[in-house]
């Protein structure tokens, strides 16, 4: 990547973690789910309201690195109106991109997640940048199971 554009991404990734979107709780009916990184930690509450089939609207809350903060604010700001289905290809896009692979986004628009790419370079910020896409993935796995 060019200096310039990763200084763009790092303002994006700032701009984030300065500014969150959707950050907060959603009502008792929402599925919630928690996690947290032990090995520097990071801790995510993620909720989603979920209705007919798509993520009608999501939160966090959280306390951690710029990168997990960033993360999951661009995370819920990208999957509000998604098909469940189609968010979770999304974390498994995102999840790629961050191992360093390639990836193919398809349809879908990575929006500022783009923004996250370098932190490949960075093994041991990954699961700041995945852990936010790690509890959407627990909580929707959670919910089909019920």
């Amino acid at each position: 990547m060019s200096s310039n554009l990763d200084q763009l991404y790092r303002q994006v990734i700032m701009d984030h973690y300065k500014n969150p979107r959707n950050k907060g709780e959603l009502d008792d009916g929402a599925l919630t789910f928690n996690l947290n990184n032990p090995t520097c930690g990071d801790r995510i509450k993620v909720s989603m309201e979920i209705e007919d089939g798509k993520i009608k609207d999501a939160k966090f809350e959280g306390e951690g690195c710029s990168i997990s903060l960033a993360s999951a604010s661009m995370m819920t700001e990208t999957i509000k109106g998604l098909p469940v289905e189609d968010a979770l290809k999304l974390s498994n896009i995102f999840s790629e991109m961050m191992l360093g692979k390639d990836y193919d986004e398809g349809d879908l628009d990575l929006g500022d997640l783009e923004a996250l790419q370098g932190v490949s370079k960075f093994p041991a910020r990954i699961k700041c940048a995945t852990l936010a896409w790690k509890a959407l993935e627990k909580g929707v796995n959670q919910k089909e199971e019920e």
